[in-house]
């Protein structure tokens, strides 16, 4: 029998800050399918607002209109399709927002973050199952936000969408885990390979580029140096455990990093989703240094690279998507490194509000004025 949730609703892309005004999210009342073959519908208890969602409002990040937006979540098996076994009603669960088919030649290959199905089927703004699975009230089918329309009451997704997790943490802590920590330690863990002793910048400190920071703090790397605009998140980044933190205003921000590192960083990770913030973090890495960008800007930016640096100094630019993960893997180990104190991801938590609340909490987000703030249901 269908159920019914409460969803945030975006019909158009493109609305005028503030959103407090323009309310380009409506809350609507949803109709759900029963989850299908290898599906589970989860009843959400929290989410967070991430920059992968405010691209969506603003245009940058194109998607199927309209959708049921979200895609950081965790919350509580309600009821499971057939063919799913591993797992039952009353699970709690942490939401991935790449499904991953376990079949294609990325999956194949260990790299479940690259999946060709997970990946045609969140741009078409379908389940991993091509369906759909949300109506409105007036008959309306929504789309899907990357596999998870998260800022919903309860949703149906793949059961490759969901990482089982222990019960006893907490809702609002665990929904970081499915996004902002897998991408950000990830980028560092994983694309990077970052080891003890090594330096590390990392620019742009929204949830993803503090959570990166956290990462290379927990790998012994020496010295993290934090790089942005706001000073309230570069003092946040130094209580954290940044030993440097530099203005990115500042003209001179690229030689002071050069003046920390002894020439340049070992590894550079942009996080701001900037053309702009990568290139200079691509001038901040040192010679046979790697720079990494887990960054999502507008499709048509670009990045022109000096092609005889990137010879003569055996220079590596890498690419990360859900920072290289196996969330399979990676969610139980971070979650481990929470418990044991060595990746304090709640320090990164602004506030807490309702689904009510979520078009004004949008413009905090794009004001730079927050780092994580968690829906709770």
């Amino acid at each position: 029998m269908a159920v019914t949730a409460r969803a945030a609703v975006l019909t158009q892309m493109g609305s005028q800050t503030p959103y407090a005004d323009s309310r380009p999210l409506t809350i609507r009342e949803v109709t759900l399918d029963e989850p299908g073959r290898g599906e589970v519908r989860v009843g959400i208890k929290a989410a967070g607002l991430c920059h992968s969602d405010l691209s969506v409002i603003n245009g940058d990040r194109p998607r199927p209109m309209p959708m049921a937006l979200g895609h950081e979540a965790a919350g509580v098996v309600e009821a499971i399709g057939e063919d799913v076994t591993d797992l039952e009603v009353g699970d709690h669960v942490v939401m991935v927002f790449m499904p991953s088919c376990g079949h294609c030649v990325p999956c194949a290959e260990g790299r479940p973050a690259l999946c060709e199905k997970g990946a045609a089927a969140n741009g078409e703004g379908r389940l991993l199952s091509g369906r759909r699975a949300f109506v409105c009230e007036d008959g309306e089918v929504l789309h899907h936000h990357l596999g998870c329309s998260a800022f919903a009451t309860r949703a149906v997704v793949s059961r490759r969408s969901l990482i089982k997790i222990d019960k006893d943490l907490p809702f609002e802590h665990a929904a970081l885990f499915g996004c902002a920590v897998l991408t950000g330690v990830g980028a560092v863990v994983n694309t990077a390979g970052l080891k003890a002793g090594q330096s590390a910048v990392v620019i742009g400190l929204g949830g993803v580029g503090l959570a990166a920071v956290l990462g290379a703090l927990a790998c012994g790397a020496s010295p993290v140096i934090a790089v942005d605009l706001n000073p309230d998140k570069l003092a946040l980044a130094a209580t954290l455990g940044a030993v440097h933190t530099i203005n990115a205003a500042d003209p001179d921000a690229i030689e002071q990093v050069k003046a920390l590192t002894g020439g340049g960083a070992d590894f550079a990770f942009e996080m701001a989703g900037s053309a702009r913030a990568l290139e200079a973090a691509w001038k901040m890495t040192r010679r046979g240094g790697t720079t990494v960008t887990a960054g999502l800007p507008p499709p048509e930016a670009a990045l022109a690279v000096n092609i005889v640096s990137l010879v003569a100094e055996e220079r590596t630019l890498k690419g990360s998507y859900i920072g290289t993960c196996v969330p399979s893997r990676d969610i139980p180990r971070f979650i481990r490194l929470f418990k044991d104190g060595r990746l304090p991801v709640d320090r990164l938590l602004s506030g807490t509000l309702t689904l009510d609340q979520i078009n004004p909490a949008f413009d905090a987000l794009a004001d730079g004025m927050a780092v994580r703030q968690i829906i709770r249901f």
